[in-house]
C-alpha cells in the first residue's frame, strides 16, 4: 500500500484523545498535522499546520480541551479516539501543585516536591512529562529527577539523573536537556545493587537541595521525581528511602491501590499521598520490548532523535591506548563472612571499585566517563561527564576503538562499566 493511501483524518471533540502507535518496522514513520482547533501531546502544545514526524514504535497521545481535527499519514499499528481519559484529574493535580508554588512564593518557602510511584507500565514517565510541561507553560523551572535506572530519561539506562526544566518538551525530541546532572549506577534494576542505588539517591537529593538553595525560582518551582517499577520488598524500601531523602510533600500513586494504602500507612502526616488512574493508552511491555527500548535510548544518546528518518547527531570513532584510561566496575561479588577481613561486612563489597583488565569481555560495553580526578577521590559519588562505547580493541597494538559523542581527547581517564552493550548498527 502506498503512503498516499495511508492518510486518515480524526475529528476530536472536547476532552477526547487520539492515540496511535507507529509500526515497529525499521523504516516506518507517521506524519501528524493539526488541521483545526487546539491540541497538545503530553502537555506540549501543537502548532497548527506544522507536520510532526514519529518513527518506528512511537506511542503517541494527542489530547484536546476544545476540539480539533488531526491528520495522520503513514503506517500505524493502531489509531483510535478515546472518549474517557484521566486528563481532568491530571490537570487538577497540576492546579493543586501550582497553588503550593504560589503559597511558597508568599511564605518564602520551597515549592512542592512530588514523587510518582507505581508498577511498571502505568505511565509514570508520561505523567511526569505532563506535570513538567504544565509547570513550564506557567513560567516555572522545576527540577526533574529520574530515578528509573531501567529506562533513563535524563541520560541513558543504568544512571540516575536530574535537570532543570525551563521550557516545555519539544513534541518530537522531548525535553531540552541543558547541563544535566548524571550519576553512574551501572545496572538496569535497583535490585542488582540496592546499597549503591540508595547511596546515589541520597547524593542526588543532597545536590538537588544545593541547587534549590542557590536559585529561588527553581526552589519555588519544586521537584518532580520519576521512579522505577520495583515496588515490592526491597523496592518499597527504596521508595521510602527516596521519599525521605528528597523530603517529598506529595506522592502520586498510579493505578496501585495496595501501594497507595501502604504509603498512606507509612508516610508522615504532612506527606499527601494521592491515587490516580493510569491512562487507557498505556501499553504493557514484555522484557524484550524493554530491552529494545533501552537500545533505542542508548542509540539516541550517540546519534540523536531521528527526524524524517535521519540522525541528528554523529558520534566520533577514535583509537586510544590501553594505558590512557583506567577501567573499573563498582561492586565486587559477595564473599562468605569467613573470607572477609575482621570487622568487614559482605555488603561493603557492593561499594568497592574493582579494576577491569582490557579484554574481549568488555567489547561493545557502555562506559561512563567519571568526573573524579583520581581514584583517591570519591569516584562512586562523582557525577558522570558522559558515556562512551568500546566498539573494538587491538590487543597487539594495545588500543581501544571508542565511540564518543565528543572528539578526542576524552574529558577524563576514569571509565566505569555499565551492564549494557551497544552494537553500532542501523536500527
Amino acid at each position: 500500500m502506498s503512503e498516499e493511501k495511508n492518510v486518515e483524518e480524526y475529528r476530536l471533540n472536547v476532552d477526547e484523545e487520539l492515540r496511535f502507535e507507529v509500526e515497529a518496522a525499521s523504516n516506518a514513520t507517521v506524519q501528524m498535522e493539526l488541521l483545526e482547533g487546539m491540541a497538545e501531546m503530553f502537555g506540549s502544545e501543537l502548532t497548527k499546520g506544522k507536520v510532526y514526524n514519529f518513527d518506528q514504535g512511537a506511542k503517541v497521545a494527542i489530547f484536546t480541551w476544545h476540539g480539533c481535527l488531526i491528520k495522520l499519514q503513514g503506517r500505524t499499528e493502531v489509531a483510535y479516539v478515546a472518549k474517557e481519559t484521566p486528563m481532568v484529574m491530571y490537570i487538577n493535580t497540576h492546579a493543586a501543585l501550582e497553588q503550593m508554588r504560589e503559597k511558597a512564593e508568599m511564605d518564602n518557602t520551597r515549592g512542592p516536591r512530588v514523587m510518582l510511584v507505581g508498577p511498571t507500565d502505568v505511565g509514570k514517565s508520561t505523567v511526569s512529562r505532563l506535570l513538567l510541561n504544565y509547570a513550564t507553560r506557567l513560567g516555572r523551572a522545576p527540577i526533574f529527577v529520574d530515578l528509573d535506572v531501567g529506562q533513563g530519561q535524563v541520560s541513558i539506562p543504568g544512571t540516575v539523573g536530574a535537570v532543570v526544566v525551563e521550557r516545555p518538551a519539544d513534541v518530537e525530541e522531548g525535553f531540552h536537556l541543558n547541563a544535566p546532572l548524571v550519576f553512574h549506577y551501572g545496572h538496569t534494576s535497583p535490585s542488582t545493587n540496592p546499597q549503591l542505588y540508595k547511596l546515589l539517591v541520597s547524593r542526588m537529593a543532597e545536590v538537588t537541595n544545593m541547587k534549590c538553595d542557590k536559585q529561588r525560582k527553581v526552589s519555588v518551582s519544586g521537584v518532580i521525581i520519576n521512579t522505577g517499577g520495583w515496588i515490592k520488598g526491597g523496592g518499597y524500601d527504596s521508595l521510602k528511602h527516596a521519599a525521605g531523602s528528597f523530603e517529598v510533600d506529595v506522592i502520586i500513586v498510579l493505578d496501585q491501590e495496595r501501594l497507595y494504602n501502604e504509603l498512606k500507612r507509612d508516610m508522615p502526616e504532612f506527606v499527601k499521598v494521592i491515587l490516580l488512574p493510569k491512562s487507557g493508552g498505556v501499553v504493557e511491555r514484555n522484557q524484550h520490548q524493554r530491552s529494545d527500548a533501552r537500545d533505542v535510548r542508548i542509540r539516541e544518546y550517540f546519534y540523536g532523535v531521528k527526524i524524517n528518518g535521519k540522525d541528528t547527531f554523529f558520534p566520533h570513532p577514535m583509537d586510544i591506548p590501553f594505558s590512557s584510561v583506567k577501567l573499573y566496575k563498582i561492586g565486587a561479588p559477595a564473599l562468605p563472612d569467613a573470607c572477609l577481613p575482621l570487622g568487614m561486612k559482605s555488603q561493603d563489597n557492593k561499594l568497592k571499585l574493582v579494576p577491569i583488565r582490557p579484554g574481549i569481555n568488555i567489547l561493545h560495553h557502555v562506559f561512563s566517563v567519571s568526573s573524579a580526578s583520581s581514584i583517591e577521590d570519591n569516584v562512586i559519588e562523582s557525577n558522570a561527564l558522559g558515556h562512551v562505547v568500546i566498539s573494538g580493541l587491538d590487543t597487539e597494538k594495545e588500543t581501544f576503538n571508542i565511540l564518543s559523542p565528543s572528539q578526542n581527547p576524552l574529558p577524563n581517564d576514569i571509565l566505569l562499566i555499565l551492564d549494557l552493550q551497544f552494537m553500532d548498527i542501523e536500527i
